[in-house]
């Protein structure tokens, strides 16, 4: 009996991980769909109030509605301040023992991420894109620190990972990297000359000669490159009529050996790129933290006076 626990628990626990990362990907999936049907449903309906003057909207009938203070502006307001509050659990949870405990942190900063790019344009709708003042000031340090998230979850993803989630060091990354390649010639699928195009990498040298920003801009090329790359092996082994279908090779194929022999060859790629850069990816990550961090807590002093003076007001 223990025998058999042994084998079927591993089993249960590779299918219950398998299944917490399908969910995972259906929420996050879920609320992007909301967000953008949402976004979209409030450009299509206000758009003809939001492209009016200022001083021509107090005269459309949809102002008592769409101003910051009418009656869809003011839900549009508590939905961004659930959101602005949302968006400080993923930091919140990491001082406090019973939230580190729920759930996985990669999904955590997935719908962190979410919320902080939602956030921008839920505002922005709210306030009926009207940025002067003080309320202005405040939405533009909230976009600056929405598109750094997006600078900063990027990174997040460069630096190469294990699969208990522990940073992998240098010389595991190669071993992972030797491994990938000796699969992969095993596969016989994809010519040498193919394959050294699509692995070609600047030297470590000149790596470290570029400036930390213009790196962050190099590992974005090669990851766009990559795309073109892989379309390119593909079209090498399909007909005329099968790189039609598959729009010139960026779609998969039917063909289950070849996409395993692409997989192997993508990730072996992007694996060698992340440790050609994993020095300076991790310079970059910790000068983002030290943007980041201040320009969120600005803006949630700001966003807590804003609500704060607008309920003394007595808009609320």
């Amino acid at each position: 009996m223990s025998a058999n626990a042994t084998v079927v628990n591993p089993i249960r626990a590779v299918s219950a991980t398998s299944s917490g990362r399908n969910w995972h990907r259906f929420r996050l999936t879920g609320g992007y769909v909301i967000a953008i049907v949402l976004l979209l449903a409030l450009s299509i309906y206000g758009f003809d109030y939001y492209t009016l003057d200022a001083s021509q909207r107090p005269f459309s009938p949809k102002h008592v509605l769409l101003k910051p203070s009418g009656t869809i502006g003011l839900k549009l307001g508590f939905l961004g301040m659930f959101v602005f509050f949302a968006i400080f659990l993923y930091p919140l949870r990491k001082r406090w023992p019973w939230l580190m405990k729920q759930g996985n942190t990669r999904h955590w900063l997935d719908i962190h991420v979410l919320l902080g790019l939602a956030a921008p344009f839920i505002i922005a709708f709210h306030s009926s894109f009207k940025f002067q003042g003080f309320a202005g000031v405040a939405f533009w340090i909230m976009a600056a620190v929405s598109a750094s998230g997006v600078v900063g979850r990027y990174l997040y993803s460069q630096i190469p990972r294990s699969l208990n989630a522990a940073a992998l060091s240098h010389k595991e990354a190669q071993e992972l990297q030797v491994q990938l390649s000796e699969r992969l010639i095993e596969q016989k699928l994809i010519p040498q000359a193919d394959l050294h195009d699509m692995l070609r990498l600047p030297s470590a040298a000149t790596i470290e000669r570029v400036p930390i920003l213009l790196a962050l801009i190099y590992m974005a090329l090669l990851d766009v490159g990559r795309v073109f790359r892989i379309a390119k092996l593909r079209r090498h082994a399909l007909s005329g009529s099968e790189t039609i279908a598959t729009l010139g090779g960026f779609l998969k194929t039917r063909h289950r050996d070849l996409e395993h022999a692409i997989s192997i060859a993508a990730e072996e790629a992007k694996l060698a790129k992340r440790i050609l850069f994993l020095s300076r990816s991790e310079k970059v990550f910790h000068l983002w933290h030290v943007v980041h961090k201040p320009f969120s807590y600005t803006f949630a002093v700001l966003a807590i006076i804003h609500v704060g003076v607008v309920m003394m007001m007595g808009y609320m």
